[in-house]
């Protein structure tokens, strides 16, 4: 079972009996979503953006505008550091003091560069669609040369990980079982919807296998 080395960079110190640094562990949580959190250092400010990403085993990939300033940043420090998170429901205590959420989260480290061969650039483009809807890349039209040329691609190499999980029930101090006040957990999840079709669709397009399937599996209460 790989495990992500700990340092002092991807150690969890607070609530660490919490932390995994296991590899499939991370990537199942990476996997599961496609949004992440981006941290950036612009004109000496620290800036935090989401933006969509695609993972492809110990690589990130994530793609913007040629002038994209968090892009551009990242290259020019060669090296970035990302977030994701899954919340799982809110955990209500009896005491305000012992509120907390269950959820899955996720912290990457690691080297950046800039992918300019045009197969891998192109590969790259395909994960991240793909890690959106799974299967969805050979539905659409793909770049054209403008739309290619004019998209920056940067890869993420996961150098260290670090995974925090809360998956538990309400923690209240010991004397507060005691006191007529609910507590409990209320269950969260990011649900897919019926698909609601373009205005300009043409008749007699149907909505794509990827999609339905991708609907099927995320639409359940």
């Amino acid at each position: 079972m790989a495990k992500y080395s700990v340092s002092a960079l991807n150690k969890v110190v607070r609530g660490p009996k919490r932390a995994n640094y296991d590899v499939d562990e991370i990537n199942g949580i990476l996997d599961k979503a496609f949004l992440c959190n981006i941290g950036y250092i612009w004109d000496g400010k620290a800036i935090v953006i989401p933006m969509a990403y695609g993972r492809s085993d110990d690589k990130i990939y994530i793609h913007g505008s040629l002038k994209n300033r968090m892009m551009l940043s990242l290259l020019e420090a060669g090296e970035a550091s990302l977030s994701v998170t899954h919340l799982d429901g809110l955990v209500l205590a009896r005491s305000a003091f012992h509120h907390s959420a269950n959820y899955r989260s996720v912290n990457v480290f690691g080297s950046v560069k800039k992918i300019d061969e045009p197969g891998k650039k192109m590969k790259a483009l395909e994960c991240i669609l793909n890690h959106m809807v799974p299967g969805h890349w050979d539905n659409i039209r793909q770049p054209n040369d403008k739309e290619f040329n004019a998209t920056l691609v940067v890869e993420i190499n996961m150098d260290m990980a670090s995974a925090k999980v809360r998956a538990e029930g309400v923690v209240d101090e010991p004397d507060d079982y005691n006191l007529p006040i609910w507590a409990g957990i209320v269950p969260l999840r990011q649900v897919a919807g019926n698909p609601i079709h373009d205005k300009g669709l043409k008749e007699g397009v149907k909505t794509p296998k990827a999609v339905l399937d991708y609907i099927l599996k995320n639409n359940s209460i």
